[in-house]
């Protein structure tokens, strides 16, 4: 038996691009679809931080030189407002992987949403391991764009944080949550699309 959808989902999805960039104002990666989840389909403690909650599914990736590829898997990001970081959940066939990135807190601009990528990663896989990645990336970039001492510190808090997050497994990294986002999002893409005379 499926979970029961929220109240009100009715009033839909609204599509947004994300975009991330280098701390030089360089276009980093773009991507071109994501499906928002509406407030009344979230989750309370979702709700209670602000989030904002995006679906996407195979969908297009541009990178910076402007080759473009599409996404394997599908994912679930999460965005914090204030937060210096974000997370990706991988909904692959083993299991929920969490790939978290280092960044500066979101901007939402009408259908487009920005941040600032740090380099520095977190991952954490379905067994609950979880590592640090491109720390020596980022200890290039903080000296090539010369980042200044404050966005140092808060990209060090920002780690901190991420890391307590994952180690008590706190929101957002609740399998349950992201697997409910995807299909309430899916069910509800099949439904527009039947009801489509197009």
């Amino acid at each position: 038996m499926g979970s029961t959808p929220y109240a009100g989902q009715e009033q839909g999805y609204e599509r947004c691009i994300i975009k991330s960039f280098k701390n030089n104002g360089a276009l980093h990666r773009v991507w071109l679809e994501n499906w928002q989840v509406p407030p009344a389909a979230m989750s309370p403690a979702h709700l209670d931080e602000s989030m904002w909650v995006f679906v996407n599914e195979h969908t297009g990736i541009r990178e910076a030189d402007g080759k473009e590829w599409i996404s394997r898997v599908p994912a679930v990001s999460f965005f914090i407002p204030g937060e210096w970081f974000n997370v990706v959940a991988l909904l692959e066939e083993k299991g929920v992987r969490y790939y978290c990135n280092v960044a500066s807190p979101p901007c939402r601009y009408a259908d487009v949403l920005t941040y600032i990528d740090y380099d520095l990663d977190m991952i954490l896989l379905p067994d609950g391991s979880y590592y640090e990645l491109d720390r020596d990336e980022y200890d290039k970039h903080k000296e090539e764009y010369r980042y200044h001492s404050a966005v140092r510190q808060q990209v060090e808090e920002g780690l901190v944080r991420l890391r307590s997050r994952i180690v008590r497994r706190a929101s957002p990294f609740g399998d349950s949550d992201a697997r409910r986002y995807y299909e309430e999002w899916k069910a509800y893409s099949a439904g527009r699309e039947e009801g489509d005379p197009s």
